[in-house]
């Protein structure tokens, strides 16, 4: 492979941040690459989605080494990522918003149900349950009636926020094609969530 030099669009002060983690996880033991160089092994993964061993030629690592340094940096930003659970609790919300795109939804469904916190869902989720509120859809041969459009139009403008986060979150490129098993994307989903709640 040919090395090359590329930029990554995420800000100096983020690789920074990660690199203090791993200085203070890991203290100052010796490794092929310096603390920032394993950060940006680990962040260049997340947000690029290059080939382990497209990775490890464009650093000068093996592959073997540029495996264990992302899974090490997923895994100590997953070990920040607050627990659904937790955030519940903490944030006390009178609503959730959820996109079925990047979750598990009925397991998700049923502890917004057992937390008492109702859910506004798009269409995907229609008949999830009675705590889950979707858009109404069209019966056929009918228009729906000026009141109807009103509350799916309310209830779109609420669900924008939850639109543009999911929006945010495909910016990393890790999520548009996975070559990861379901369960080693979890934590790569807690790690982008640390990561941006961080930036």
């Amino acid at each position: 492979m040919v090395r090359y030099s590329a930029a990554l669009d995420l800000p100096h002060a983020l690789v920074e941040w990660v690199t203090m983690l791993i200085v203070t996880r890991e203290g100052d033991r010796r490794c092929k690459l310096p603390p920032d160089q394993r950060a940006l092994v680990g962040l260049v993964y997340l947000r690029r989605h290059n080939t382990l061993a497209q990775l490890a030629a464009g650093i000068g690592i093996s592959v073997d080494t540029a495996h264990a340094y992302t899974t090490a940096v997923v895994d100590l930003l997953a070990d920040r990522a607050p627990g659904l659970l937790r955030t519940l609790r903490e944030a006390n919300p009178d609503y959730a918003l959820l996109d079925g795109t990047l979750a598990e939804c009925d397991r998700i469904f049923r502890i917004y149900e057992r937390q008492g916190v109702p859910v506004l869902a798009d269409r995907a989720s229609m008949g999830a349950g009675p705590w889950v509120t979707t858009p109404l859809r069209r019966p056929p041969g009918r228009d729906l009636t000026p009141t109807q459009q009103t509350v799916n139009r309310a209830l779109s403008t609420a669900r924008a926020p939850v639109e543009r986060g999911v929006a945010r979150l495909k910016s990393w490129r890790i999520f548009r094609k996975s070559r990861r098993s379901p369960n080693r994307m979890s934590s790569i989903s807690a790690a982008v969530l640390t990561l941006e709640r961080q930036y």
